[in-house]
Formats: structure tokens, sequence, C-alpha cells
């Protein structure tokens, strides 16, 4: 089995007539993603690519089955967006988007504590479970259906991880990114948790970076509740106080949220680090033989 998503899984997308929104639709559904539904305002009755147009994710849940959703919404309104997923009941809400105020965030966090959806992103390449579904970004044809899981910060990092395990005949259940913003849905925690207990996932990878505090909280249940072979990666080992680095949440303030720092807990609770991104597949292919051994 696989998390999160899977071949059976019913999804729309928010903001299908924009450029972006129909572009990775397509590749979606070209990947065997079972996209049944559209959702933009004002647009209510029209197809695009065989799929339908709806004015509202209201509308689609009265009409048929979905299972998660995916957000290419601007900035301005994608928080709305989620909040409407959510209320209409969607579980599984995946959004693309990058940008969306703190602000505006912070409403969505206080409005999910009372809804029971589980919300990826924002500013993330999404989910795929491979073989099986996409909802996202990513590039399907570097993924391969085996049993390592992988969750990061990155989504070019996931893609760098990827590309590796499968060069080397590791396939993976479930890849996502949890999104690079300071304020997001779904933490490190939440998913290794579901790779824990997935029977399928036999290995995991963290790739993680600088800035708040994920990782280290990450390493600390990683410590306590996860038994299976693990490997991370932190990124931004050079990067200077002060100075945000890519991701709006990665920015090293007040000295703490350090590449060296979260390094240093992982190894002082005995996880494997990967020391730079080029062996991170190699590294996981060496944990797994150990663990065997």
């Amino acid at each position: 089995m696989a998390i999160l998503v899977d071949e059976n899984s019913c999804i729309i997308c928010q903001g299908i007539t924009g450029k972006n929104g129909l572009f990775h639709t397509i590749k979606c559904v070209d990947y065997g993603a079972k996209v049944v539904a559209g959702v933009t305002p004002g647009k209510g009755g029209k197809w695009v690519e065989n799929i339908p147009v709806f004015d509202s994710v209201s509308q689609v849940v009265k009409e048929m089955k979905v299972d998660a959703s995916m957000i290419f919404v601007p900035a301005p309104f994608a928080a709305d967006a989620i909040i409407e997923a959510a209320g209409s009941g969607i579980k599984v809400i995946v959004c693309i988007t990058e940008g969306i105020p703190v602000l505006d965030m912070i409403k969505v966090k206080r409005f999910l504590k009372d809804h029971p959806a589980i919300l990826i992103g924002p500013n993330c390449p999404g989910v795929i479970s491979p073989g099986r579904c996409k909802v996202g970004i990513m590039p399907g044809h570097i993924h391969k259906k085996g049993a390592i899981g992988v969750v990061s910060r990155s989504g070019t990092l996931t893609y760098e991880a990827v590309y590796q395990l499968t060069e080397l005949g590791l396939g993976q259940s479930t890849c996502l990114g949890i999104g690079g913003d300071p304020i997001h849905g779904v933490s490190f925690i939440d998913i290794l948790d579901m790779f824990e207990k997935d029977p399928e996932t036999k290995g995991m990878i963290i790739i993680g970076e600088i800035g708040g505090t994920d990782e280290e909280k990450a390493a600390d249940f990683i410590k306590n509740h996860v038994t299976k072979p693990i490997v991370a990666f932190v990124a931004g080992k050079t990067a200077p106080p002060g100075k945000r680095m890519g991701h709006a949440g990665a920015i090293i303030s007040g000295g703490s949220g350090t590449a060296a720092q979260k390094i240093e807990m992982f190894k002082s609770f005995g996880i494997k680090i990967a020391d730079n991104p080029a062996v991170i597949g190699e590294t996981m292919k060496k944990v797994l033989e150990s663990s065997l051994n």
C-alpha cells in the first residue's frame, strides 16, 4: 500500500483553467491519476481536456467522490481555496502555490484544527505514489515503484534523491515535499509516522534544510518511534546567518536553525547522515544492506 494517495484516489484541481493548473493536471492524468473534475469560479459548465469544470468545490463533492484536491490558485486566493476544500470534506489537500501570506496561512491552520483534512504544502511539489498516482508537479518518469519513503522540505532535492534511488534499483513507496514555507500543513513527524505504520515502506529518507526546528523534532521522533532504516540529509551547511536561502522558512535566525545543529542532533541519536546530496541514494542502500546483516 501507499500513504495518502493511490490508484483509487479521485482528485480535483482547483485552478484547473490556469496555465500551470492545466499543464500539471494533464501530466498527472498522463501518469495515471484519476482527475475527476476541476474548479474555477465563473467557469462552471466548461470542459478542459475531457475534465468537467465546476464553480465551487461544494458542487463537485455533491456530484462525485473526491479524495484529494490539487491547488494551483494564485497566492492571494490560495488560503480560501484550501479552506473551501477542507470545509467540503476533502481529506487530502495538496497546495502547490507559493507566496501565500503568512497571516493567511495562520487562518488556514486555525481552520484545519476543526476539520480532518491533511494539508501538504503550500509551496511544495506534491505527493506521488510511484506507479499509482501523482498529485503535483514532480517528474513522474524518475520514480520507480518500491519500498523507500521519501519526505523533504525541498522539491529539487527530492527529485535528486529519487533519481539516485531509481538508478540504484531502489523503488519508492511514496514521495512528498512538505513545503518550504514557515507555516505549512503536515510535518516531518506526521509523514514519518505514516511510513513507520505502512507495511510496504521498508526504509525512509528525510531531507531537511536550515531554518526552524522541524528537523530537530523529527530527530527526536525517530529516536523514540521509528524502527525502520532511515537516512537524513540537511541542506545549507554554508548558509550565512540572517539570509534567507531559497525557501521562505530557510533562514538562520538568532543563531538557531543551522544545518550543523540539525546534523549533530540526527547523529547524536544514531541516525545515518548523507554527507552531501550526491550520496543520498548510496547512503540509503548501505543502511538497508547493513540492517539485513
